[in-house]
């Protein structure tokens, strides 16, 4: 029987964007039913519309390698897998993926890699500068995120040092003795190592971290149980939350049998269901999607809390350049291209947005936390996303250019803003990287 008071006392408090506790979530998850669905799913995407605007941000994941001395389960790169081919790329590889992202109008990349034992801090800093140094006639790569095994303090301030934005992080699964069972062997073994591993970059002065569960692996209200108790005790020790979080659902991967029948399964709406409360949950935190999924749902999601997607994503080295499925991390779901997929959100009347403009004006860790927080960050948001959009606009637009600057200048009429409409002019005139 569902306690209707408490339902909205907990409804009231998620939107007075107070956050919620695990109690409250797990109280949530557990009176799961239509109605209390429809009230969730709307009060999400009002507060997602409070936070953030209109705006949605779009990356690409870059990976660097797929050999792995982890044994886990679950995952296509795992050591022993001997039904995909192993690669690692060198520098001038990872520019020619570069390229082509660029070419493409990405701003914004994840460096992905394995726990190759022959790849070093040092190696990742030099893909980085790499990265940040090549440049042609249609732009540059501004921001660099990094998904990587965790690392000790001094190699974190290495990280810090190459000026990455966020570090992302996935616990995988928050129930140890199951964590226990899916990873056999290796550095990733260690539970407690990498539960720490935010901590850790904290430490060495890393502003933004990711963290995020494999749902599949465990029940979800525990992982989602487990994930909060890490947010709480992130913020307690460190005064900062998450700046995203990630929320990939087990796929199949060649030559990883687990993923081929996942322990739990999570029906699409109950998992919309559970990204809807972590966005309410969790208002400050971006929440990202991969292309796990697939088009109709990502679609929807983004509705209900997503505020970041992968696009256009290859999930093996040197994908970009020559897809081969037999070398992803996981299989993919959603094949539309970036400019699909801008299309597609400008349909449904967002903004797409490359804006990395918070990482170079400080507005990162706490700062950007309390901008958030009270509902102040949008300010930023809005108006960079058009900036950003109105140079994709300029150089990619191509056939539909006409199409997309109308649909901006009008998004511009509703906003009254004349220090937009002379930026975008300008952007439009030949200028690039415009931000506040």
């Amino acid at each position: 029987m569902i306690d209707n008071v408490r339902v909205d006392e907990i409804l009231s408090k998620a939107e007075g964007l107070e956050g919620l506790c695990k109690e409250d979530v797990t109280y949530l998850l557990k009176s799961y039913n239509f109605h209390l669905k429809e009230r969730v799913f709307n009060l999400a995407q009002k507060i997602k519309e409070r936070i953030y605007g209109k705006r949605v941000v779009l990356f690409a994941p870059l990976y660097i390698s797929n050999f792995c001395q982890n044994e886990c389960l679950y995952c296509g790169f795992h050591k022993k897998n001997k039904e995909i081919q192993k690669r690692r790329l060198t520098v001038d590889e990872v520019n020619t993926e570069v390229e082509i992202l660029i070419n493409e109008g990405v701003k914004r990349i994840l460096l992905v890699s394995s726990e190759d034992p022959l790849i070093s801090v040092d190696n990742i800093c030099e893909f980085i500068d790499a990265i940040y140094s090549f440049k042609n006639d249609k732009g540059s790569i501004r921001r660099i995120n990094v998904n990587i095994a965790p690392l000790s303090v001094n190699d974190f301030r290495k990280l810090k040092l190459a000026k990455i934005g966020t570090y992302q992080v996935f616990q995988e699964t928050y129930n140890k003795e199951k964590y226990n069972i899916y990873h056999l062997s290796g550095p990733k073994s260690d539970f407690i190592y990498r539960y720490e591993a935010p901590f850790r970059a904290l430490e060495a002065g890393i502003d933004d971290i990711g963290m995020g569960v494999l749902f599949g692996l465990d029940d979800p209200i525990n992982e989602i149980n487990g994930l909060l108790a890490h947010v709480e005790e992130m913020k307690k020790i460190y005064g900062v939350g998450p700046h995203t979080i990630s929320v990939p659902r087990l796929k199949y991967a060649k030559g990883a049998k687990l993923s081929y029948e996942p322990p739990y399964h999570i029906d699409d709406e109950y998992f919309c269901y559970i990204v809807a409360i972590l966005r309410i949950a969790v208002p400050y935190t971006g929440i990202i999607l991969s292309t796990r999924e697939n088009k109709n749902l990502r679609d929807k999601l983004i509705d209900l809390g997503v505020s970041q997607i992968s696009a256009g994503s290859s999930t093996s080295p040197g994908g970009y350049l020559n897809r081969k499925e037999d070398e992803e991390q996981f299989s993919i779901a959603d094949h539309r291209s970036l400019k699909e997929i801008i299309v597609s959100l400008v349909k449904k009347g967002y903004i797409p947005s490359f804006c990395t403009a918070c990482y170079r004006k400080g507005r990162t860790g706490e700062v950007f936390m309390e901008l958030a927080s009270e509902g102040r960050i949008k300010n930023f948001c809005d108006k960079n996303a058009v900036l950003s959009f109105a140079e994709y606009i300029a150089n990619f637009g191509d056939d539909r250019k006409d199409e997309l600057k109308e649909y901006l200048f009008k998004t511009l009429d509703n906003q009254k803003d004349g220090f937009l409409i002379d930026k975008i002019n300008e952007i439009f005139s030949g200028e690039k990287d415009i931000y506040i």
